[in-house]
């Protein structure tokens, strides 16, 4: 089996994973004593280190949907210790000191900096605090790694980018890449997973590792690449995320230009599937937050309850890090969201309603796809 078929099937089996587990008690923190033996009791805190506010899925989807699951875990007997970072290192290191001397009984951490963030981490394994690692793989000793399948979702990105050029694509046609943060180990695998789906395809003309993710450095970005080749020998564009697509599109418009290329993106923003709505992006890719949220405090919860046969079974998988090797881990799977399931997969799943994309400036757009 080839890697990436490898990684569909993963992603297959960790969905259909936890149905069976659910529809079998597994995933429950009800265990009786005598089956589980937990360290623990539901008197438990967790501690939720969250990387920046500027993609609102942190604040709206993440930690809500991992506060509940672990209220719902603990009988509303736990509580979580919630801090975000707003893109600042240093500053996700002092939140986790102080969790560290606040003695919570695990750690979730989405690393700003998965390199820089490892002295933290081992900090807290001395001090006999577990560390999952969330979203993003952070390095250090992490006793588990939750997130999607990052080549995955580049591979999405970069396979929908080229069926956007249609059957008149050539290697010539001038794609620019505009790439996520150099300090989010994600966005390396995004890159790589979409660049094998686009070498010998396109022509890369222009690349750029965007510092934050910052939409306004995506715009700075892209109003360079338009400098440099001319706007309308742009075929297309990979934007690693929603947030930077945005400001991808501002430069396109800035520019002058009216008959705007595909953009990628990511996140499933609802800013992005209104842009998707009236053709100005052309893809995102759908990701249940609540679905890695709630797994997320599964684990959590497991990990610190001892309940050791539950947290297994959530991390069947294995990744390695720049320092750690065979971490249990769990890939959630993604789908492709473009015009045409945007009724299969946001509205569906509950993440927006018709009604929060269709408003009054989008009305005419949503008529026209039978969004209503």
């Amino acid at each position: 089996m080839n890697s990436r078929a490898r990684r569909i099937a993963i992603s297959v089996a960790a969905s259909m994973m936890t149905i069976s587990l659910a529809a079998c008690g597994v995933l429950g923190a009800s265990e009786s004593g005598d089956e589980a033996s937990p360290t623990k009791g539901n008197d438990i805190t967790v501690g939720l280190l969250l990387p920046e506010k500027a993609n609102t899925r942190y604040e709206q989807f993440d930690y809500p949907f991992f506060k509940a699951k672990v209220a719902e875990l603990t009988g509303d007997e736990g509580s979580v210790k919630y801090a975000n970072a707003e893109t600042s290192a240093s500053r996700q290191a002092d939140q986790m000191q102080q969790m560290i001397d606040d003695q919570v009984d695990v750690i979730v951490l989405d690393a700003v900096d998965a390199k820089g963030i490892a002295e933290s981490v081992q900090k807290a394994k001395d001090a006999g605090i577990p560390v999952i690692a969330y979203d993003r793989l952070a390095e250090g000793p992490i006793d588990a790694y939750i997130s999607f399948d990052n080549e995955l979702v580049g591979e999405v990105q970069g396979r929908s980018l080229i069926e956007a050029l249609g059957d008149d694509a050539d290697s010539s046609d001038k794609i620019v890449m505009v790439n996520g943060s150099p300090t989010d180990p994600n966005a390396k695998q995004f890159k790589a997973g979409a660049l094998s789906q686009l070498n010998g395809k396109v022509t890369i003309a222009q690349t750029y590792d965007t510092e934050d993710w910052k939409p306004e450095n995506a715009e700075a970005h892209m109003a360079e690449a338009i400098e440099k080749i001319g706007a309308g020998d742009i075929a297309g564009v990979y934007s690693a995320n929603d947030g930077m697509a945005g400001g991808v599109i501002k430069a396109l418009e800035a520019a002058g230009v009216t008959e705007l290329p595909p953009v990628t993106g990511q996140d499933a923003e609802l800013a992005a599937v209104q842009r998707i709505v009236t053709g100005e992006q052309y893809m995102s890719v759908y990701k249940s937050y609540p679905q890695e949220a709630e797994h997320a405090a599964e684990m959590a919860v497991a990990r610190v309850q001892g309940r050791d046969i539950q947290f297994d079974a959530l991390a069947r998988d294995k990744v390695d890090s720049a320092t750690t090797k065979g971490i249990p881990a769990q890939l959630v799977p993604v789908v492709a969201l473009t015009r045409d399931n945007i009724d299969e997969t946001v509205i569906a799943d509950g993440f927006y309603k018709a009604s929060d994309i269709c408003t009054a400036k989008y009305a005419e757009d949503c008529a026209k796809i039978g969004l209503k």
